[in-house]
């Protein structure tokens, strides 16, 4: 294939997530990648600045396959999987012959939910297997997360009695004899249905018995059929569960009322005070919810006074979502220590508003909370703060940006 062929070939690409093979002359596959959109991530590859390996990569290329999958998480396990068998030169990760996690369900009367690392069918005993994953401790998070919605059995033998794990509502101990084999069984059924993404048939199943529950005056039965119902619709896919987790770590962490699905961010940019400009971003289940980003050029504060700047774009912020009865968020995080916090604080009570609010400061990463004097100190890999971070950084990101047109408008007009 020459390279007007090749070019047509990638200008036909779809923008849909997938796996793609680049081959060499003799029809070896030397690289192997995946996009959310095949074709924007391949012609990224052509007419670019490359580090001298990718370079030579590409010049190898002589022609292209792809391979179309429903999501960037098939794409992710597909990558994986070819990788593995052909061994392609240019690809560094994922040439070992390492198998991926999978969630094992035992066959029991009250089965083991573990994860193992081998889907070895001569000794599952009638086990179900769930998976590959690709990310062994973004699952085990995960299952975390659907222990705390369910409740499961999780050592390896069943002991004599009840222990911690019943107490603490990770467990309803089969072992004590708490729960019919019936029951569990239930429990069971329940989280096959989530790990195979049937999660509108778990929830309408849920929300029936919550009904029947509720009908039936057992209101503490409901109130947990409830909470299971709102957990679980914070995940609308396999992909959400790593950001569902987070946001459960996010809720304990800051003892909310409830998970913050909807999280506003605020960030100042200027320089001395000049082209002052505030950005507010929104997360929405962990993700960027991009329509509903807000820029705010300020009007009221002359010269560098930050603590000002965020009272202002605070205040025009939820005035407007009062005045026009929209929708409030569950968290609001603000760019700063403590005195931003504060300043933020007394600006939501002046319209009357009880919202979660937590700031992070810039240095230490340390997290301020309001009614807490203390900040909130965490590793550097926990899954709450990575979240935090993530949102601090796109509100950053999002009026620096916002700040640059301003300034370039200033110099030429533009």
């Amino acid at each position: 294939m020459d390279a007007g062929d090749l070019k047509d070939k990638i200008s036909r690409l779809p923008h849909s997530p997938g796996v793609y093979l680049f081959k060499d002359k003799g029809g070896r596959v030397i690289y192997i990648g995946k996009a959310n959109s095949l074709k924007k991530r391949v012609r990224s590859y052509f007419g670019r600045l490359l580090d001298a390996k990718t370079q030579a990569m590409v010049a190898r290329t002589a022609d292209m396959e792809y391979m179309l999958c429903s999501s960037e998480r098939q794409a992710r396990i597909l990558e994986a999987e070819l990788v593995r068998e052909k061994q392609p030169r240019y690809n560094i990760d994922l040439k070992d012959d390492k198998s991926f996690p999978w969630v094992k369900i035992t066959g029991e009367d009250f089965p083991l939910v573990s994860v193992c690392r081998r889907k070895d069918r001569r000794r599952t005993g009638g086990a179900s297997f769930f998976g590959p994953y690709t990310n062994a401790a973004a699952l085990r998070q995960a299952l975390k997360s659907v222990r705390r919605i369910f409740g499961f059995r999780s050592c390896s033998k069943l002991p004599r009695s009840a222990c911690l794990y019943y107490r603490l509502k990770l467990c309803p101990a089969p072992c004590a004899g708490y729960i019919s084999r019936r029951g569990y069984g239930e429990i069971i059924n329940e989280i096959k249905l989530f790990l195979g993404n049937r999660h509108s048939e778990l929830i309408d199943k849920l929300a029936q018995k919550m009904r029947l529950a509720s009908a039936a005056k057992d209101f503490e039965e409901a109130a947990k059929l409830r909470d299971q119902v709102s957990a679980l619709s914070a995940i609308t896919s396999s992909d959400d569960l790593a950001c569902f987790t987070q946001l459960e770590d996010l809720k304990r962490l800051l003892g909310l009322q409830r998970l913050p699905q909807r999280i506003e961010a605020f960030d100042i940019s200027n320089i001395s005070g000049q082209e002052a400009c505030g950005s507010m971003v929104s997360f929405r289940k962990g993700l960027p919810d991009k329509d509903n980003y807000r820029r705010f050029r300020i009007r009221t504060v002359s010269g560098p006074d930050d603590y000002a700047m965020i009272a202002e774009v605070v205040k025009r912020r939820y005035s407007r979502l009062v005045r026009e009865k929209r929708l409030l968020p569950d968290l609001v995080l603000i760019d700063g220590g403590r005195a931003h916090l504060l300043t933020a604080q007394k600006v939501l009570e002046r319209l009357g508003l009880d919202l979660p609010l937590a700031s992070i400061a810039k240095e230490e990463e340390n997290i301020y909370v309001k009614g807490r004097v203390r900040p909130i100190k965490l590793g550097a890999d926990n899954a709450a703060l990575n979240l935090i971070r993530r949102v601090r950084d796109e509100a950053h990101r999002f009026a620096v940006a916002y700040h640059h047109v301003l300034r370039r408008k200033k110099i030429i007009g533009k």
